[in-house]
């Protein structure tokens, strides 16, 4: 399954529109006022399905995920040096990526792809390719994906 995304340019809060690659709409993304992130994913009748939230004062970015009405746990970057190193420890899914985070991988303990993940470079607003080969992980990997890029945005803000 392949899904597509990008930020509205004009926009006072995070807002996403997710497409399938037919150019259909999967999922809306909205973000929410407040001290930290939170992404709020609605489907094609417009009722939450899941949300990220960033947990605030700690030493190292965390955000809660949450999809279905199951908790999933806490996407966590890890100390690392040249490249960004994020788990989802409770899925056992780790990212492996550049350091600019433009193209990366996220994977399972055993190395399995669990979704493929590229940034356009040059554009007006962000925009991404995920291409996830078991479509039952296509919302968590979205929301691995939300978490990343709130992490960077924050992160080339400071």
């Amino acid at each position: 399954m392949k899904m597509f995304f990008r930020q509205r340019i004009i926009s006072l809060l995070d807002s996403y529109d997710i497409y399938d690659e037919n150019g259909s709409t999967l999922f809306t993304v909205k973000g929410k006022f407040g001290l930290s992130h939170r992404f709020s994913i609605y489907d094609a009748n417009d009722r939450e399905v899941a949300y990220v939230e960033e947990k605030i004062f700690t030493l190292l970015p965390k955000f809660s995920i949450h999809a279905n009405g199951n908790d999933y746990g806490t996407i966590n970057r890890k100390l690392s040096f040249f490249r960004p190193k994020y788990e989802l420890e409770s899925k056992g899914w780790s990212m492996n990526g550049d350091i600019f985070h433009w193209d990366y991988e996220i994977v399972d303990d055993n190395e399995r792809l669990i979704a493929d993940v590229s940034k356009k470079i040059i554009s007006l607003s962000d925009q991404y390719w995920i291409e996830v080969p078991d479509e039952k992980n296509a919302l968590l990997a979205l929301l691995f994906v939300l978490a990343v890029d709130a992490d960077k945005c924050s992160t080339d803000n400071r």
